[in-house]
């Protein structure tokens, strides 16, 4: 096997406090950037800002193949050399996002018409430059976390969002309410990190001599293609809020939505900290550590991760009225959208664990099972909440939508791999909350809402009093590891 770096032990918090404290500092730079979009753009001009990425995802997830699912699954492997399957992976998507970026170049006026109902020269250059980039983000990104360099991937995610900001303010100045200061400012900051990290890359493969690589394209693509539907899936149950409010409303009610979407850059952040973090561990132990260890371990970070997800979802519910402050008073009626919206990205992060044994066992296509399921059930709420109710009925839609997908999706990856989740104060969470979030959405007096959701905490963190105990225990073992090396940081140099 390839060398690579990160193998060696530590204390599975401190390698999540790596990857996590890059993307707390983002989440707080958020708390920048986000009032400042709110304030600069009015909520048609933000609805068309916020409608860039979903559209630029459809078109890398046509171009990418699935193939980085296969870098993933297949790193750890034997007799696999890294480099090669880099390239192998990276070449086909890096193909297909060129031809795909000719053909909206062509039918620019059509495809900028049909999204934004605004075209332009440089409209066109941000959505394709957005796309092109991406293709490379994903693989030097992933490169990244399946070497278990949390450090640098927090550092870049800090970098990546220092330049957003930065030219979120320099945009707005020369444009003022004017949706392309949002494509500016997220394109610009991707094509210069991913730049970075190219030419980094290609210096540090100076010298490279290939070793041995038992692994065919056919079976790199064999197991990446049935990833495609599955993505796409994810993509229709992840935007067809979004796209439904666009259609069935206007772009005021789509940037009031997405307004609330970016609040839960909270429990987002944990989802994408977690699934960079998650994703190499539980490969890596399921290919190189015994059965028997693996299990129990995979459970027990089971019990703590839908611990601290539902006590995230229920405190951002309940001090809700605190943080829509931040959007500006023409994005109040976002506080409406949070509590079912909160589910989202809870149910997402427990699915990249309990879905794991899909990967595991390379039967991809049981996604595809789960995800078709939820995206009738995904069209039938929009279609049956969106004209009554709006963002709201969006909201609701989407929460019963992942709970349906998080549901059938892990039935499926269990009877494949079963791990031996205790999925009991998980139910009786999830149950409660979803009748707080009912309760909340119609709640008119903030306070009351507020000291609901106090109790509520309090009664959740009882319920799984030896889950908190155990998180404390770990807590203290990962600050002892950053003392400890602290002090031989310190005595090191006083030699």
């Amino acid at each position: 096997m390839a060398n690579t770096g990160g193998d060696k032990k530590k204390n599975i918090l401190v390698e999540f406090f790596e990857f996590f404290y890059g993307n707390a500092i983002v989440l707080i730079l958020g708390f920048i950037s986000l009032p400042l979009m709110t304030r600069i753009l009015s909520t048609p001009e933000y609805g068309r800002s916020s409608l860039f990425l979903s559209a630029v995802s459809i078109i890398y997830i046509f171009a990418i193949l699935g193939l980085d699912q296969s870098y993933i699954r297949y790193f750890y492997s034997d007799r696999v050399d890294r480099r090669k399957l880099f390239a192998d992976c990276l070449t086909l998507p890096l193909v297909l996002i060129i031809i795909l970026a000719v053909i909206y170049l062509a039918f620019s006026d059509f495809f900028n018409g049909l999204l934004f109902e605004k075209t332009g020269r440089d409209v066109t250059a941000l959505v394709i430059g957005y796309t092109v980039t991406s293709v490379f983000e994903r693989f030097l990104f992933l490169n990244i976390r399946m070497e278990q360099r949390g450090k640098l991937y927090s550092n870049l995610n800090i970098a990546t969002k220092c330049l957003n900001i930065g030219f979120i303010i320099l945009f707005a100045h020369y444009l003022g309410d004017d949706f392309r200061v949002g494509l500016y400012s997220q394109t610009l900051p991707l094509m210069i990190i991913t730049g970075g990290l190219l030419a980094a890359y290609l210096y540090r493969g100076r010298g490279y001599r290939p070793g041995p690589h038992d692994l065919s394209r056919k079976e790199i693509l064999g197991y990446g293609i049935p990833f495609v539907p599955m993505l796409l899936m994810e993509w229709l149950l992840s935007s067809m809020d979004k796209w439904s409010i666009r259609f069935l409303g206007d772009f005021a009610q789509t940037g009031v939505y997405s307004s609330a979407m970016q609040i839960m850059t909270i429990l987002l952040t944990l989802k994408i900290t977690y699934v960079a973090f998650w994703a190499p561990i539980a490969m890596k132990k399921y290919e190189q550590e015994d059965e028997e260890k693996v299990k129990p371990f995979f459970a027990d970070m089971y019990q703590k991760m839908q611990f601290l997800c539902m006590l995230a979802a229920f405190g951002i519910t309940a001090a809700r009225s605190v943080i829509v402050l931040i959007l500006g008073e023409k994005y109040r009626e976002a506080s409406k959208i949070i509590p079912f919206l909160a589910l989202m990205p809870v149910l997402s992060i427990l699915f990249e664990m309990t879905g794991q044994g899909i990967k595991f066992k390379k039967k991809p296509v049981y996604f595809n099972y789960a995800s078709a399921v939820a995206i009738v059930c995904n069209l039938t709420g929009n279609l049956l909440l969106v004209p009554r109710l709006g963002g709201v009925g969006a909201a609701i839609a989407t929460a019963f939508t992942y709970i349906v997908y998080f549901g059938i999706g892990t039935c499926l990856s269990e009877r494949l791999y079963p791990a031996g989740y205790d999925h009991r104060k998980f139910g009786i969470a999830l149950t409660v909350y979803t009748v707080y979030a009912a309760y909340a959405t119609v709640c008119a007096k903030e306070w009351e809402n507020a000291a609901v959701g106090a109790i509520l905490i309090i009664g959740l963190c009882l319920m799984n009093k030896k889950t908190v105990a155990g998180l404390l225990k770990g807590l203290g073992q990962a600050l002892k590891g950053f003392l400890r090396k602290d002090e031989d940081r310190k005595d090191h140099e006083s030699l």
